[in-house]
């Protein structure tokens, strides 16, 4: 049997798994049948097992160099290495939709698997929803986008894969990382339609879809940032974000669910948004869809060559019928989704997150219209435009700087309402802070609004965060005593949701500070050297030595060797190239960047003399901060991983109530509620006002 038919069969076996999944899911939660919603489970573990097969057959093919498989023929190829055969499973649209498969059945298998020892209404239905975007998927396999069509007679080689995609390691990295975050959002989606489903509309779902939206939303900042750090080290134009519709793609996904991740504590708290939090977590599903159907079904490099395919269409249909389900239950269970609590102040935190979500949702209009709109203009007048990054940079860096200022005030605010003294004593010191930032900004020669404007809103938020920490490291403290450190690691583990949130907060930050530096401080030269000569761009010196040449077993590179200096000190040889592939007419670059905590040097080879080798052309670029886009991306990691690690309780004491009493009391927003702020962890404040004011 060839392994062609073994995947294939494995394919056909996980579509009919998947079948299993939403059949006995439905039945099984509407009759509950025990037996049935077993059923559904057992046959979420399969799903995971066929599809685990037809990827390890299609490795197999590929790094054994079957071309008799389609994908293989189409994709492999003898001279690529073999950790580029490897990735090469997502260079195309059939590998990637069965790498997206692979991701899909191992999610519902864990969905299925952590909560296989309850008796709830909901989890058959949330496997039946997982299994219904699972028939979507491995329907496609079996169908349109089969990747283990036979080929007769097999070719004795092949083209390799996409040359930007074998140019850099990063490749292996990148888009794993996205595909876990798109394919991730479909477990809040389909807690969402389970509850739906169900009727279970109370906040035990919603605690469960913040989860699994913080694990996917994590791996999907990586996968963006990750992104950017490929584009950086990969396409030699010294950049990091262009505003391209694949970047895009991914990015509307990530302002919707972060909507929702803070939506998400108002429902939980005040019992509020209900309809909106369903809305939110069926948009960022229907997103992911959207950006799978922009970046796999050819549209972005043609509609009309995309209505030649099938791909597309399918994925229109799929999303449409998404779209109308979801807002039918919607519909039907209306009557379940009032709300029980009210805004009760205008300065709360409830208050806050609203406008934040008002903002992100602003935010992806922006996008999606700037994404959407020469596509629409290109089917209806068969005219090709562009909408580039001053359109979306104009409008969305102001909303962008609303959403940092709404960072550092809506964490600190109570919930429900707040005093006008008590917002004068809680933000006092981080307007000052920030201002102070401001002010030092305009000093140092800063004279551009917006990174005057971006720095002080960073001073004003860290400022806001670094009191959060205080306040609680102090309530840790007061309870077990101990070192601020181990109060700290005690705030972590007992809190982890609050203060994992603080920390990717601060990541946000450092994200948004180098944006601002390297968008304003970018220096860029381009000059032709002769061997021996320099050129001089801030404090760096860069002399040119020679043009190389070698041949690879994938491909010919040109290359130079410069010789760099920072002040007085020696950084060494640098070696920027230019690859040439047989599949491709254009070289692709490789940049050399030397990289520190303050700046990056940053080489692009741009022309060389291919005769006497005498002489090149070269793109000099120092950026600076460039390193914090990385460091920030990773302190997010950090905090969404905080947040989401299972953590204990707080034990009650009687003395603690005693004393935080007393504090609440005493404060002048004591009719706040337990969510006023009296320098004690939520947690300590919910005990109060739960236990301790009723002793």
């Amino acid at each position: 049997m060839t392994l062609s038919t073994l995947g294939y069969a494995s394919v056909i076996a996980a579509l009919l798994g998947a079948v299993v999944m939403a059949v006995a899911g439905l039945v099984g939660g509407y009759r509950d049948r025990p037996a049935l919603r077993d059923a559904a489970r057992r046959a979420s573990y399969f799903c995971f097992f066929a599809m685990s097969s037809a990827m390890l057959i299609m490795e197999i093919a590929l790094l054994s160099h079957d071309f008799s498989v389609d994908y293989v023929a189409r994709v492999g190829s003898r001279e690529t290495p073999a950790y580029y055969t490897a990735i090469s499973l997502w260079s195309s649209l059939d590998g990637s939709i069965l790498f997206w498969g692979w991701i899909l059945s191992g999610y519902a298998a864990f969905v299925a698997f952590v909560r296989r020892r309850g008796a709830d209404r909901l989890t058959p239905f949330v496997t039946a929803t997982l299994g219904i975007v699972g028939i979507f998927f491995f329907g496609l396999l079996v169908g349109p986008a089969n990747p283990f069509g036979l080929v007769v007679p097999a070719p004795a080689n092949g083209p390799g894969p996409n040359p930007l995609l074998q140019n850099h390691a990063l490749m292996g990295l990148h888009p794993p990382l996205l595909y876990l975050g798109f394919v991730g959002l479909s477990v809040p989606f389909a807690f969402a339609i389970g509850a739906l489903l169900s009727g279970n509309l109370e906040a035990g779902w919603l605690r469960d879809a913040r989860r699994w939206m913080i694990a996917a939303w994590a791996f999907l900042s990586l996968g963006i940032v990750g992104g950017a750090w490929w584009s950086y080290e990969v396409l030699g134009w010294g950049g990091y974000w262009a505003w391209d519709p694949v970047e895009n793609a991914s990015f509307l996904p990530w302002l919707t669910a972060t909507a929702f991740l803070h939506s998400a504590m108002v429902q939980e708290r005040r019992g509020m948004l209900k309809t909106w939090n369903l809305s939110l977590i069926i948009c960022t599903f229907l997103l992911t869809l959207l950006g799978t159907f922009l970046t796999r079904s050819g549209v972005l490099d043609s509609v009309h060559a995309f209505t030649e395919g099938v791909i597309g269409p399918l994925f229109l249909g799929f999303i449409a019928f998404v779209t109308f389900t979801s807002l039918l239950l919607i519909v039907w269970r209306s009557d379940r989704l009032h709300a029980k609590g009210t805004l009760d102040g205008v300065v709360s935190r409830e208050s806050a997150f609203i406008l934040n979500n008002l903002v992100f949702v602003a935010l992806t209009f922006t996008v999606l219209l700037g994404t959407g709109f020469p596509l629409i203009v290109e089917a209806m007048r068969s005219e090709r435009i562009s909408v580039g990054p001053p359109y979306f940079n104009m409008v969305a860096t102001p909303l962008a700087l609303a959403l940092l200022f709404l960072m550092g005030v809506g964490p600190a605010l109570p919930w429900r309402r707040m005093s006008a003294e008590r917002l004068r004593r809680t933000f006092w010191m981080p307007t000052a802070v920030g201002a102070g930032v401001s002010l030092v900004t305009v000093a140092l020669g800063v004279r551009q609004v917006y990174p005057i404007i971006t720095f002080g809103l960073a001073g004003f938020v860290l400022a806001t965060i670094l009191e959060e920490f205080r306040k609680g490291v102090s309530a840790r403290r007061r309870i077990s005593g101990g070192s601020p450190v181990r109060a700290l690691l005690d705030l972590f583990a007992r809190n982890g949701r609050r203060y994992g949130g603080y920390v990717v907060h601060t990541g946000i930050v450092a994200i948004a500070v180098a944006l601002a530096i390297s968008g304003t401080w970018k220096t860029e030269r381009e000059v032709t050297l002769r061997k021996g000569e320099q050129v001089k761009i801030a404090e760096y010196t860069v002399q040119f030595e020679d043009v190389w040449g070698r041949e690879e077993s994938q491909r010919f590179v040109v290359g130079v060797t410069l010789k760099t200096w920072r002040g007085d000190r020696y950084l060494g040889e640098q070696q920027p190239r230019m690859n040439f592939y047989q599949s491709s007419q254009q070289p692709i670059a490789s940049p050399a960047v030397v990289t520190s905590l303050t700046k990056d040097l940053y080489l692009t080879l741009m022309a060389f003399d291919s005769e006497e080798r005498e002489h090149a052309t070269i793109r000099v670029i120092v950026n600076p901060a460039v390193a914090w886009l990385w460091i920030g991306g990773l302190i997010v990691g950090i905090g969404a991983l905080i947040a989401i690690w299972p953590h204990g309780r707080s034990t009650y004491r009687p003395e603690l109530a005693l004393s935080l009493t007393a504090d609440l009391i005493a404060s002048p927003d004591a009719e706040a509620g337990p969510g006023t702020d009296t320098g004690a962890t939520e947690e300590e404040q919910e005990q109060v006002a739960t236990r301790g004011l009723e002793g």
